[in-house]
């Protein structure tokens, strides 16, 4: 099976929106697919959480299916994301000093993607 972690950095909706629909692909293809917030993509937790938003259906999929891995402790923490992401029920990823190191994933067998 094809093992895919999909590590998005970005904070721009327009942007996050090709990672969990990409996700959600790979997913229905068969891969083995992940998704890790990190940086400026911790923010969109609350803005996807928040029934208003367009995408908020394609967020609740993408965390129904199970395709987040979690989001970057560190990054939740420093960028005001922290409370949204536990709400939402993500794990806080922090086996890097703090981040999700990529080597985990790698090590696991999982190719890198970045957003």
């Amino acid at each position: 099976m094809k093992k895919v972690a999909i590590f998005a950095f970005r904070g721009e909706v327009t942007c996050f929106i090709h990672v969990m629909l990409n996700a959600i692909d790979m997913r229905e293809k068969g891969y083995e697919a992940v998704v890790v917030l990190e940086g400026e993509a911790t923010t969109l937790v609350a803005k996807l959480a928040d029934e208003a938003s367009p995408m908020h259906t394609l967020f609740e999929k993408t965390k129904s299916l199970g395709l987040f891995a979690g989001a970057c402790k560190a990054c939740a923490t420093n960028l005001g994301a922290l409370e949204a992401v536990k709400k939402e029920g993500l794990p806080l990823l922090d086996d890097m000093h703090g981040h999700p190191g990529m080597a985990r994933y790698m090590d696991e067998g999982y190719q890198i993607v970045t957003f």
